[in-house]
This record gives structure tokens, sequence and C-alpha cells, in this order.
């Protein structure tokens, strides 16, 4: 059984929904809010004891970001990008009230799609007119829009689309090999660097090494040089008592 928290949830998404099928003004600023209260009961929603299962919770976040992007792709201000935007929104997969036969988002992003449509065929045609007053404008010269003109339009905007979708793709195609670039180069960069390290540490362990054996040599040579000295000191004090005593045997005492 649903919470009270998720019974409001649904309800205000549902309203959300249905104000974003509407035509809104400039000035209409309830959705905006609506969809900040989405977002704050949705975290209360995640933190609840008797929270939904995480595939409705999956949906319900898949909901409230698709309101959220059509809120920014409205703020945008050429038509091409709004289409642009709209295209990599996500609308909800299962309807949000039980009478609903599409889901309202999917409906409300067919809308928008097509209101982008509509926008980006006007600035192609180079008009500078609004849809209202191009409507006004052909009603009174009492010219209805010829197949062909209509066909040749639609064609205007499919290509146009097509080449934002190319340019997209090369861009992030561009983006994607220079971020494949860099990441080889930083790869190397810290091999160079490895290397580098470990010459180091291998030509210091050599360099211990050798002061090492160059200690041990200087330290046995240390040891002769005393030894020697010693023997001299032996040889030199025992010299002189043999000459002593030769002298006293040789030149006897005086009476």
């Amino acid at each position: 059984m649903a919470s009270r928290l998720e019974i409001n949830f649904i309800r205000l998404l549902s309203r959300c929904e249905s104000i974003a099928s509407e035509k809104r003004g400039e000035a209409e600023w309830r959705l905006e809010k609506y969809v900040g209260a989405l977002e704050e009961m949705l975290v209360a929603l995640r933190k609840s004891l008797s929270k939904p299962t995480p595939e409705v919770l999956t949906e319900y976040t898949r909901k409230v970001d698709f309101l959220k992007g059509l809120l920014e792709a409205e703020k945008l201000s050429s038509p091409t990008e709004k289409a642009l935007a709209n295209q990599f929104l996500a609308p909800g997969r299962t309807p949000t009230i039980a009478n609903e036969r599409m889901p309202a988002t999917k409906t409300v992003h067919m809308q928008t799609k097509a209101r982008c449509t509509g926008e980006m065929r006007d600035e192609l045609l180079g008009t500078g007119l609004s849809g209202k007053d191009t409507s006004d404008l052909r009603n009174r010269r009492g010219l209805p829009l010829d197949e062909r003109q209509s066909a040749a339009e639609l064609d205007a905007v499919l290509q146009h689309h097509h080449n934002l979708q190319e340019k997209l793709a090369d861009d992030m195609l561009n983006l994607a090999r220079n971020l494949k670039n860099n990441t080889l180069a930083a790869q190397n960069i810290i091999k160079q660097d490895n290397q580098t390290l470990s010459q180091s540490m291998r030509q210091a362990d050599l360099n211990f090494e050798k002061l090492k054996t160059e200690s041990e040599r200087l330290e046995q040579h240390t040891k002769k040089s005393v030894n020697w000295l010693l023997w001299l000191m032996l040889i030199l004090v025992s010299f002189t008592f043999i000459s002593m005593i030769l002298f006293i045997r040789i030149f006897p005492r005086l009476r």
C-alpha cells in the first residue's frame, strides 16, 4: 500500500504533467516551483521506511528528470538548441495515474518536439514572423500552402536537424579522440617517469654498494696502518733499549 508521502508525490507529479502539457506563458512560475517540490519529496521517498520498490523509484526519478530537462530546454533562446535539448529528454515509461492510456510525459514530449519543429521551420523560412503572424498573413492573402512547398520545408527541417546531429557526432568524436590522445600522452609521461625513477633507484643501490666496498677497504687500510706503526714503535723501543745496554757495557762508569 502506498504511503501518504507517495500519494502526495503522485498527485503533484500528475499536476506537473498536466501543466507541462498546456501552453504556458513566460510569467508561468508554478511548474518550476512544483518540480522543485517534487525533487524534495523524491529525496524523502528514498529515505522513507515505507519507500516504493527500486523500479518504481527509478520511474519516478525518470519523470522528475524529464520535467527538469523540459524546463531547462525552454529557457534556451534558439529553437535549434531547444530541439536538440528536447532530443535527449527521456519521458516516463508507465502512466502516473490509472486513467492514462499513454504516459503523460510521453505526450508532453511529442508536443514539445512538434512545437520545436514548427519554430525551427519558421526560423529556416526566415520570415521574421511568429507562427501566429504567419498564419494571419496567409489567411489574409487567401493562399493555402502547396503540398510540394510543405514537403520542401519539411525536408529542409529534417536536413537541418540531420546536420545538427552530424555536427554533434563529429564534436563528440573529436572530444573522444582528444581525450584518448591526452590519456596516451599522460601514460607515456608516467611510464617515462617510472623508468627514470627505476634507473635512479638502481644507480643509488649501485652507489651504495660501491660506498660500502670502499668503506671496508678504508677500514682495512686503517687497521694495517695502525699495525705497521705499532710494530715500528716496538722496533724503535727495542733498538733504543739494546743500544743503551751496549753503551753501558762499552763505556763503564767512571770511578
